[in-house]
């Protein structure tokens, strides 16, 4: 049987970085309220004109470097995003554009902050089915975007960035399973409430910016993440301890210590870069597997545990070795 099997890793973050200081001057908020409740100190914003695609083809060019292949080995590329450069084409043909590859499948997946997880899913589909041999998996974003930065409950939590893996076909199993979930009723707890069909004017106005009751999405989330990290274990057969790394999507401090209470994991077998980087939505998981990757901590062979919770509400976990 064909497997999926991660070869290579790659981020990039935009250089202007806006520190939780910065924020005290344009809203009322202090350092102090926004690390105690998040655990974030810092966040990259892209540049006036730094779009998504921009951020995605650094990370993919280094995870494609890192896989040992050239662009034109790809023959997939899935793009989880919220925040597209346009309503079309994708940013994945945008993507596929710029690296100079042409002729693969091509396309975009929206689960917001699981969108890394349900494209790495799709993609590893995609290879056990024999349709590919090379993938590229992206998340990026640039949610300073779509934040309303006079909103103190939300402007302080987001930040843009870009991460990408190469998959590729392997004897071996390297994604050992996913699991991936939805429940609309939840969409109004976490969401932007107009778009191109929905509320135009809205849009046009300047209103298309995230809305978000926070405590309720913190309660859902806890609750649905610990449920996933049983689910995960009981289809492979697994008990918490064979678990090496936890890379959660990383959205808010208290989340992810609460899924590693879960799994009976010390913090430091957690990879945590949410005080540096603040919630990234879909670039959130990659970005931190590739920082655990590159410094040595993530080993070949070691076991680890994906995770990621979103507006939709949308969640899901992928079991990798690595």
């Amino acid at each position: 049987m064909t497997y999926a099997r991660i070869t290579g890793t790659g981020s990039y973050l935009p250089e202007n970085i806006v520190t939780n200081k910065d924020l005290e001057a344009t809203v009322d908020t202090t350092d102090q309220w926004i690390r105690e409740r998040t655990g974030i100190e810092q966040r990259h914003i892209a540049l006036e004109g730094q779009t998504t695609v921009d951020l995605a083809e650094q990370a993919s060019l280094r995870a494609i470097e890192a896989a040992g292949l050239s662009p034109q080995d790809i023959d997939l590329i899935v793009f989880a995003t919220s925040t597209p450069d346009k309503v079309f084409p994708s940013c994945a043909c945008i993507l596929q554009a710029r690296l100079g590859i042409h002729g693969c499948p091509a396309f975009d997946l929206q689960a917001v902050c699981s969108g890394f997880v349900y494209a790495l899913a799709t993609a590893d589909n995609f290879i056990k089915a024999g349709s590919s041999k090379k993938a590229l998996v992206v998340g990026a974003e640039v949610f300073s975007r779509i934040v309303n930065w006079k909103d103190r409950g939300t402007c302080v939590l987001f930040g843009d960035g870009a991460g990408a893996v190469v998959l590729e076909a392997n004897e071996d199993a390297g994604i050992l399973s996913t699991h991936l979930h939805a429940d609309g009723q939840y969409e109004e707890l976490l969401h932007v409430p107009c778009g191109i069909a929905d509320k135009p004017d809205q849009l046009k106005a300047g209103l298309g910016t995230i809305e978000m009751k926070g405590n309720e999405v913190f309660k859902v989330a806890v609750n649905t993440l610990g449920k996933i990290v049983d689910e995960t274990l009981t289809a492979n057969q697994m008990q918490k301890s064979d678990i090496d790394w936890l890379v959660p999507h990383q959205a808010n401090l208290r989340i992810i210590a609460a899924t590693a209470k879960k799994l009976d994991m010390a913090m430091d077998q957690v990879v945590v870069t949410v005080n540096e980087h603040g919630n990234t939505s879909a670039a959130s998981i990659p970005l931190a597997l590739d920082v655990a990757v590159r410094d040595g901590r993530i080993k070949r062979n070691d076991v680890v545990l994906l995770e990621a919770f979103g507006g939709g509400f949308t969640w899901g976990s992928a079991l990798i070795r690595y």
